[in-house]
């Protein structure tokens, strides 16, 4: 019987813990018990067939790549392409780069 804290299950499961503390107040997943300290330990195996379970997630996945100099504008699309990148291998869908050229934002 191998317990795992609230920051393993979440990683686990790839939510925020924040998710986890919501899913034990509307009864989705609750711990299998708490320590003397009052921390939340979950089962392995539960939280393994809970995972199964669990709806896709969906939404928007938005990075941000920003310069502040003229002189860093090749950066940029350096910084937009590994954010590009990452996302792609991290398994993310529907993603979108913003850039910001803060030299170009700049008015005098």
């Amino acid at each position: 019987m191998r317990l795992l804290s609230i920051g393993e299950t979440a990683t686990l499961l790839g939510v925020a813990v924040g998710t986890l503390r919501r899913w034990h107040r509307q009864r989705r997943l609750a711990p299998h018990g708490r320590t003397l300290g009052g921390h939340r330990r979950y089962l392995h195996d539960s939280v393994c067939a809970s995972s199964k379970h669990a709806p896709p997630s969906s939404g928007k996945t938005i990075c941000y790549a920003r310069v502040s100099s003229y002189d860093q504008a090749g950066q940029l699309d350096t910084q937009a392409s590994r954010l590009q990148r990452h996302c792609v291998d991290a398994g993310f869908a529907d993603i979108e780069i913003v850039s910001y050229r803060e030299y170009q934002a700049k008015s005098r």
